[in-house]
């Protein structure tokens, strides 16, 4: 994906709007911009075959988080419980400068905080 830029940060909430996990919702662990893809808590689990290594990791199936794209997926507003593009607006900061924030565009609710 050539554009690095995604609309959604970790630690959001979102909720995924296609595909087999649709419905869906959870927290962003991590995020890769480069490709366009995030992994989000508790969505897209995939079993992993593990090799032992040492005591301390014991082999065997795992499930984990799979990347799903950044596009699959839309933030789900803090206030007002719903899944929502997000508008930006600019507040006024302590020190006077003017600072970008991502605000709801159902209700207006400030998403970052």
């Amino acid at each position: 994906m050539s554009n690095s830029k995604l609309q959604v940060k970790t630690g959001d909430t979102v909720v995924v709007i296609s595909g087999v996990d649709k419905g869906k919702s959870g927290k962003i662990k991590q995020s890769f911009p480069k490709d366009g893809k995030i992994i989000v808590d508790g969505v897209a689990m995939v079993k992993k075959h593990q090799k032992p290594r040492g005591q301390m990791m014991p082999g065997g199936i795992v499930e984990k988080e799979a990347a799903i794209y950044a596009s699959k997926v839309m933030l789900v507003c803090p206030s007002c419980k719903k899944a929502t593009r997000a508008a930006h607006k600019f507040v006024q900061a302590e020190n006077g400068k003017s600072v970008k924030q991502r605000v709801c565009r159902k209700c207006g609710a400030s998403i970052d905080n």
